[in-house]
Parts: structure tokens; C-alpha cells; sequence
């Protein structure tokens, strides 16, 4: 699904503004190609009930825009997948763009953010995308090697 830019951009957008609007602390963020990691803290200890929304939103949002680029090329095959696997879910419609595990990791040691954070950091790593970490453009490793990151995240 990311491997477009605009998918991308979409998810980016909705984290900057989840940041500055909402309470989420942005520790980390890996966008990849099929899915993403995140390391993030709710001001308010809501953390599901945001996952929730967050995920509802962007993925109304993602299927609108699936279905509405005429450049997208794989809208027939991805509209089967969806559908497919909504079929095994009754609280979703027609279509489901995110599964519902989310992996969720309670993170409450200094080592355990660290191991977290370089786990996600080096994902395109072990996938042979880059060499570095802070050469994937979709990633958080860039805000803490110094560069110039694709949005603003907090330095924990």
C-alpha cells in the first residue's frame, strides 16, 4: 500500500496532526511498503481509543482514495483483498484496510524503548531497501541521526 506516495503522505499528515491536536506523543515511526510501526505514548493513557480512531479514519480515508485515483493501477486486485477480508470481520462494511492486531507492546524500561525504537529503525535495513537507517525517507531514524525528517517527532 505505501509504496505510493500519496498513501504515504496521507498517514503522515494524519501523525502530525494527531500530534499537535490530538495528545500523541511520537517517539517513532516506520512507514514501509505493507505496514508501519510506531512507538507512541496518549497524553491521556487513552492509547487504544486512539489506535481506534486513528486507524477508522485513515482507513475510510485510504479506500476513498484507492478507489478514486485513476493512476492507481491495482485498484480491482486491492478492492478484492479488502473485501476478502472483511468478510471475516462483522464490525467492519464492504472493505478492510487494516487488520485488527496491532501488536501492541507496553514499553516501560529505558532498554525497552531502545531495543523498540532500533528494531522499527532498522526494518528497511533487514529488508534491503537502504543501507543505513537514516536513509529511509519514511522513518523517525532520520529526526534522531540529525537530519531532516519527513515530520516533527518527540525525542524521548
Amino acid at each position: 500500500m505505501f509504496s505510493r506516495k500519496g498513501y504515504r503522505d496521507f498517514i503522515l499528515e494524519n501523525l502530525a496532526y494527531c500530534r499537535k491536536e490530538k495528545g500523541l506523543f511520537l517517539f517513532g515511526y516506520v512507514i514501509m511498503t505493507n505496514h508501519l510501526h510506531l512507538v507512541v505514548q496518549q497524553k491521556d493513557a487513552k492509547l487504544s481509543g486512539w489506535v481506534r480512531d486513528f486507524k477508522k479514519f485513515t482507513s475510510k480515508k485510504l479506500l476513498k482514495m484507492i478507489i478514486e485515483n485513476p493512476q492507481e493501477s491495482r485498484k480491482e486486485w486491492l478492492k478484492i483483498i479488502f473485501a476478502y477480508h472483511a468478510k471475516f470481520n462483522k464490525r467492519t462494511g464492504e472493505m478492510q484496510f487494516w487488520t485488527h492486531e496491532n501488536h501492541a507492546i507496553e514499553l516501560y524500561r529505558t532498554e525497552m524503548i531502545e531495543s523498540r525504537m532500533n528494531y522499527i529503525h532498522e526494518n528497511p535495513v533487514r529488508a534491503g531497501i537502504v543501507e543505513k537507517p537514516e536513509d529511509y525517507m519514511c522513518s523517525s531514524a532520520r529526526n534522531y541521526a540529525g537530519l531532516e525528517g519527513l515530520i516533527t517527532v518527540d525525542h524521548w
